[in-house]
């Protein structure tokens, strides 16, 4: 901040409750200037409000209603807007006096705008008020001839100041700005008055004129008030004279000559302002000049027609023109008009009018001439037109256009459907022109509803142009009926009507209705009365209904082209309630705990519940009496109920059947069926219960079956729970077997471990108790290491194979044998040859490849295989070979073959 404070000013001194103006005196600086205060240190400035305002006009502080708060020094600080720069007063102190409060008192006016104030059109006036007074004034604003503010005026600064952005002529008038308290109010008021420097609306632009001519500049400028004008002709006044007239700032010079030539300027101007428009006027004479406007080489017309030609040479002043045809002056007559603008005109042409014609223009600077050679034709007749047509959707059809032309013409074809030009691009999926040179033949594939209308072709030259029309009309199925509803409903029944839709140009012959309900896949073809439904009725009654079902209806219509789109859906209607029809179906049911009944069904689907309120009553009774045992299942998704009672026999014959209702009334029962209450559990365990190990991962549980009467019912079979030595009884594995089974083998365990097992029987009704436990220990795994070296040997059928022997390591089974595993390469099944020794024969017919592996067996199962080996088909020669050449060529589900090397006899 640039500091211009010298010293500290004298201190204002007021009462607590007095108003009082702290004045900054700014520096006389040019420019426009802001003001803001400083309160005791920078930068906490005096924040302004319905207290306190900071006028932007005179820079002063002014305090309302001063209040202890307010003590301290206050310092004016003044920025210039042109040079961004700020400059501070010097500091004036703010004390409270001690000889008492001020009292109330009604607002002194201390800031307010001049009584008339010009504003400018566009400019943006503020205009500031404010007053002292305790209490504090309100401050309020209004014109004085009532008019309510725009929505563009602004008030600022807790209503000290009003802006007017972008003034206009409306804006200007009389305001009040209205200062108010308790104690009484006063008025401050001032007129603001519009103006509007000069505004051009019309300028002058350079021209060029001709000798002799009239020259007319039209100047003209808004502005308030109205501009006045002069008229500077190379910056010296214009005079006014016989031929130079000013009127309304328009500038007429008539009979121009060449010392008219030069700059002048129009001048507008009112007190507010000054502008200027300038242009430059020069005056030619020239001979006439045919070079920038010639004359047309050709114009080719028809006979009986109209022709012009033009004659406008450049020439100043303007030239007089004759014409010539064929070195013969031509005159006017009937059919020959010399027209004012220099051109000519012949009407009515005939072939005899064919030739050269030449314009000679002519003024007092010289002569030129220029020529027109004209050619007439024969008129283009059209001779084999389009005809109204009558087509079905689908089909295609040509609309013919030829014509007969003077041959030295070129001819275009275009055709127009309903008013628009046919795209023969954007539609030739339906559009094609055929014909030769003289034919515009339209062709249009599989006709749709949308080509029906008016098509016209139009054949042009460049001397005329004819034309021709034909209406299309395109008939197709129906239209979608419209306004589809039902008019009145029952709970099988429904009354519903519709509005005929658009015929497409073949009259509806029949309606179909279509219905669709929450429960339906998609739309269904409904029933109706009358069946058929002719073309001109729009009523009918939907029958065979679902009572208490959501449905909504379509039409649609039919004509002997075929089915239309259907219409709009109705709204959704509900059918009424009634009693159900249907009962349950696969009634059935047993199992259960003891001295349960357990009794089953399909539930109703909710289409077929016919109203609220739908359950089930289960009818039961013991096989042999009379008294039927009712419940009632309220919950229409249920599809079982069980009956306890201590009464219930074990797996007893009961008669059942179940029935519907809704709120409606009782449906019917389904028929009677048997079903068996539930059974006993078993109450013994199984017997004679074994374990062995088969093998490194299966053990086999044997048991005998326990005796079992039919009257308990049913044994479903026997439950075997597994555990290992490491693992705990309660969270063993089971596996189950059916209950004419007395064995089961468990597998994927693990090898060399103990197992432990038992067995219960078990029915519907649960299972029995478990016998004693066993166990078994699984089998060491057999050998990893596959037989290796296999060698063989094949002399006629006879193969001889070898191979070193497998040797268990100590985790592992011993090897007891081995496995000789062949097949042939076409065959999937496989052949297996035992043995003990690492030797073994085959004798094999040699109708294909032989694939073979060998592997060992051990009490804990199978080891490894070898590698396969491939016996080719032509071994059974002489031949032997030895693993492990392989050669990927079979099916990973097959043996992968190892294609060996062979070595014939015949070569060794």
């Amino acid at each position: 901040l640039e500091n211009s404070r010298t010293k500290m000013r004298s201190a204002v001194s007021v009462r607590e409750g007095q108003g009082v103006v702290l004045l900054c005196g700014p520096p006389p600086r040019a420019g426009e200037l802001s003001f803001a205060w400083i309160f005791n240190e920078y930068p906490s400035f005096v924040q302004e409000d319905s207290r306190r305002f900071v006028s932007q006009e005179t820079g002063h502080l002014y305090i309302a209603k001063v209040e202890p708060s307010d003590v301290g020094n206050y310092t004016c600080v003044v920025t210039s807007a042109v040079t961004n720069s700020q400059a501070l007063g010097s500091p004036t102190p703010l004390v409270l006096r001690t000889d008492g409060v001020m009292g109330e008192y009604e607002p002194k006016i201390e800031v307010q705008f001049p009584e008339t104030l010009p504003a400018a059109k566009g400019s943006t006036v503020k205009l500031e008020c404010f007053a002292l007074g305790n209490p504090v004034p309100q401050i309020n604003w209004r014109r004085t001839d009532g008019l309510p503010f725009p929505s563009k005026i602004r008030l600022r600064k807790s209503n000290g100041m009003i802006e007017i952005p972008n003034f206009q002529q409306e804006d200007a008038g009389l305001y009040e700005c209205i200062t108010e308290n308790s104690r009484g109010k006063n008025i401050a008021r001032g007129r603001l008055t519009y103006y509007a420097k000069p505004h051009w609306i019309q300028t002058i632009k350079d021209i060029e004129v001709a000798v002799e001519d009239t020259l007319y500049w039209d100047c003209r400028a808004s502005g308030k008030p109205k501009p006045s004008y002069r008229w500077l002709k190379n910056g010296d006044q214009l005079s006014i004279e016989g031929r130079i007239q000013i009127e309304n700032g328009a500038l007429t010079i008539s009979n121009l000559n060449l010392t008219d030539s030069g700059r002048y300027q129009c001048i507008a101007e009112n007190k507010h302002g000054v502008i200027y428009s300038s242009a430059e006027l020069r005056v030619v004479a020239s001979a006439p000049d045919f070079s920038k406007n010639p004359m047309k080489k050709l114009i080719q017309v028809q006979i009986g027609s109209t022709v012009d030609f033009e004659c406008k040479p450049k020439a100043s002043p303007k030239a007089k023109c004759s014409w010539k045809k064929g070195g013969e002056q031509l005159r006017q007559n009937e059919r020959v008009t010399l027209l004012k603008d220099g051109g000519l005109r012949i009407a009515n042409v005939t072939k005899a009018d064919a030739g050269s014609y030449m314009c000679l223009a002519t003024n007092q600077f010289g002569t030129a001439s220029g020529s027109t050679n004209l050619i007439v034709t024969e008129p283009t007749r059209i001779t084999l037109a389009p005809s109204n047509l009558d087509v079905t959707v689908g089909e295609s059809v040509v609309l013919p256009c030829q014509v007969q032309h003077d041959p030295i013409l070129d001819i275009s074809f275009t055709w127009y459907f309903n008013g628009t030009l046919t795209d023969f691009k954007k539609d030739a999926s339906h559009f094609e022109k055929v014909g030769g040179s003289a034919s515009g033949d339209l062709m249009i594939r599989n006709i749709q509803l949308k080509h029906s209308g008016k098509y016209v072709c139009m054949v042009k030259t460049e001397v005329d142009s004819v034309a021709s029309a034909a209406d299309l009309i395109v008939r197709g199925s129906p239209g979608p009926p419209e306004h589809v509803k039902v008019d009145e409903i029952t709970d099988t029944t429904a009354q519903i009507s519709w509005q005929e839709g658009t015929d497409n140009h073949s009259p509806v012959t029949a309606y179909t209705v279509q219905a669709r309900t929450p429960f339906s896949v998609g739309w269904q073809r409904v029933t109706t009365v009358p069946d058929v439904i002719d073309g001109k009725t729009f009523t009918t009654t939907v029958v065979d209904l679902n009572p208490w079902v959501e449905y909504e209806f379509r039409v649609v219509a039919s004509n002997k082209i075929g089915g239309g789109e259907p219409s709009l859906p109705s709204e959704k209607v509900r059918t009424e309630e009634a009693a159900p029809e249907i009962p349950p179906s696969e009634v059935s049911g047993g199992g259960g705990s003891r001295s349960e009944l357990v009794i089953t069904w399909d539930p109703i689907p909710e289409e077929l519940q016919n109203g609220e309120g739908f359950g089930y009553v289960v009818a039961f009774r013991p096989f042999g009496t009379t008294t039927w045992i009712q419940t009632v299942v309220t919950s229409p998704d249920t599809p079982r109920y069980v009956f306890r009672n201590e009464s219930i026999l074990p797996f007893s014959p009961y008669e059942v059947k179940v029935g519907v209702y809704n709120n409606k009334g009782e449906g019917p029962f389904s028929s009677v069926t048997t079903v068996f209450s539930a059974e006993e559990e078993p109450s013994i365990a199984p017997s004679g219960v074994t374990a062995r190990s088969l093998s490194s991962s299966v053990i086999e549980v044997s048991w005998t079956a326990i005796p079992w009467k039919m009257s308990s019912g049913r044994l479903l079979g026997y439950e075997v729970r597994y555990w290992n030595n490491g693992g705990k009884e309660e969270s063993s594995n089971r596996v189950k077997a059916a209950g004419n089974e007395t064995s089961i083998r468990i597998t994927g365990l693990k090898s060399n471990l103990a197992y432990y097992t038992a067995v219960r029987a078990y029915n519907s009704a649960g299972p029995g108790p478990f016998s004693a436990t066993v166990n078994a220990t699984t089998k060491k795994t057999p050998p990893s290491q596959p037989p290796g070296n296999v060698v063989w040997n094949v002399t006629d059928s006879r193969v001889i194979l070898s191979w070193e022997e497998v040797r268990a390591m100590e985790n592992e089974s011993e090897v007891t044998g081995y496995k000789v595993l062949y097949r042939t390469s076409s065959q999937p099944d496989v052949n297996v040859l035992s043995t003990e020794k690492t030797t073994a024969e085959l004798w094999l017919q040699f109708n294909d490849d032989y694939i073979i592996e060998v592997k060992a067996t051990t009490d804990g199962g199978d080891g490894t295989s070898s590698e396969q080996i491939l016996i080719p088909r032509l071994a059974s020669m002489d031949a032997r070979g030895s693993g492990p050449s392989v050669l990927n060529i079979f099916t990973a589900s097959s043996f992968l073959p190892t294609i060996l090397s062979l070595t014939l006899n015949s070569v060794l």
